[in-house]
């Protein structure tokens, strides 16, 4: 009995043959390309050697063309940067544009704040606390022995500078003109404050606040100062320099 040869299809045996036609038809373009080139260069060397000044201007010619090259690259990748930003930038207004804008509000917090259990250490803390909770930055206290007057310092969301004398003082105990004359004779001069507070647990005189207002130191009292406490009063760095504790009352008052 006589088995059939399976057969391999043409197209397979030719899938994997050697193409004998293609690769001379390769090789012959090589071929042309090398004497071409061959035949460029030798007319390039022939010119040169008949006249050498031909060799400078077309190096010159050939510089020139690659750096004008180089810079018409350079310049339209700025201007596709350029024009990538302007789109960037037109996005973001049209976006905001799209969001109304809402001024920030402070509103008032239930919060409870027992300073007559603080000691004066604590006091000075918890003031500095405020100034943080209400967005001053590089808050410090630096109250203490030689420390002129000064209890807290810091900066205002604007940039100001803030320096607070906090005086812990019993309700029958109002802050003085001495005090307010000592604070004040170091608050501008020493610690170069924009905005000089005096802060107390309790009141003022009324030799105190003439001084305070002379000078531009902003009174805060107890009232004024639960009011900055729960948000129902202004920031002291708002107020008016020289307006004391009546102006800070009357402000308050409004709220």
């Amino acid at each position: 009995m006589t088995v059939p040869t399976r057969r391999t299809p043409l197209m397979k045996r030719r899938r994997y043959g050697f193409d004998l036609r293609s690769t001379a038809l390769f090789f012959v373009f090589l071929a042309v390309v090398v004497t071409v080139l061959g035949l460029a260069a030798r007319v390039a060397a022939g010119a040169v050697e008949r006249r050498p000044a031909w060799a400078f201007v077309l190096v010159v010619i050939g510089v020139a063309g690659f750096l004008g090259l180089r810079r018409r690259m350079r310049v339209a990748g700025v201007a596709r940067r350029a024009a990538a930003a302007l789109d960037e930038a037109a996005r973001e207004a049209a976006e905001e544009l799209e969001t109304p804008a809402v001024p920030p509000q402070r509103t008032s917090v239930e919060v409870a704040v027992d300073y007559d259990a603080l000691t004066p250490e604590e006091f000075e803390e918890a003031i500095a606390a405020l100034c943080e909770r209400d967005g001053c930055s590089g808050v410090e206290v630096v109250g203490g022995a030689g420390d002129l007057g000064a209890d807290v310092m810091a900066a205002t969301p604007d940039g100001r500078r803030v320096v607070i004398q906090c005086k812990h003082y019993g309700e029958s105990h109002r802050v003085g003109s001495q005090d307010m004359q000592r604070f004040g004779g170091t608050c501008f001069t020493v610690h170069e404050a924009d905005i000089a507070l005096l802060v107390s647990t309790s009141d003022f005189t009324a030799p105190a606040l003439e001084y305070a207002e002379q000078c531009g130191i902003v009174c805060v009292d107890r009232a004024t100062l639960e009011a900055w406490t729960d948000g129902t009063g202004p920031l002291p760095w708002e107020a008016a320099p020289g307006g004391g504790a009546a102006g800070w009352e009357t402000t308050a008052a409004e709220f």
